[in-house]
């Protein structure tokens, strides 16, 4: 009787405990295919991440404003929900800063001023671009784009602009007497 007492307890624990097994399998198989998928992700969220944060930073110079600062945080964090957050926030700024610099404080004045100069990638020594901006004023106020790009027949017009926009803050529109007279700004 001890016997068949015992063999009918070790069978209700082997019924068990295969159940268990076969369901330990079943849930590390399945976590171990997320796990390869989860990487793949994370690995696109923080190439976006990058280029977001270097569309931002590349408006910002253009635009001569400081950078957002950056503590890499999304790098060393291991939630997918935090990286996808933090994605978001740089496209955010990314296109916050695209739409701020495509409107410099004097869009209008320049465009009319481009229409009297010449074209934006006039090469022509020893003015060039569509503002007609001689070498001096190019390495004075777009040093960066200067090294770069080099001349500002290379620029695009915003770029132009900006660079414009920098030498109005001191010298406001006198850099181009004839055609800012023609225009009404002097």
């Amino acid at each position: 009787m001890k016997n068949v007492v015992l063999l009918a307890v070790l069978a209700a624990v082997g019924t068990a405990l295969v159940p268990q097994a076969t369901a330990r399998q079943h849930v590390a198989r399945h976590v171990h295919s997320v796990k390869q998928v989860a990487p793949v992700e994370s690995t696109v969220l923080l190439r976006r991440i990058q280029s977001h944060r270097d569309e931002t930073w590349r408006w910002q110079r253009v635009m001569q404003k400081p950078r957002t600062p950056f503590k890499d945080s999304a790098s060393r964090a291991t939630s997918l929900s935090y990286r996808r957050w933090v994605a978001g926030l740089w496209l955010h700024r990314a296109i916050h800063a695209r739409n701020q610099a495509h409107r410099p404080p004097h869009k209008a004045q320049w465009l009319c001023i481009h229409r009297l100069e010449g074209a934006w990638t006039d090469p022509n020594a020893p003015y060039y671009g569509g503002l007609q901006m001689d070498e001096e004023f190019q390495r004075t106020y777009g040093i960066d784009l200067y090294r770069s790009k080099g001349t500002a027949d290379h620029w695009t017009p915003l770029e132009q602009m900006w660079v414009a926009e920098r030498a109005f803050r001191t010298r406001g529109f006198w850099p181009w007497p004839n055609t800012a007279r023609y225009c009404g700004l002097l």
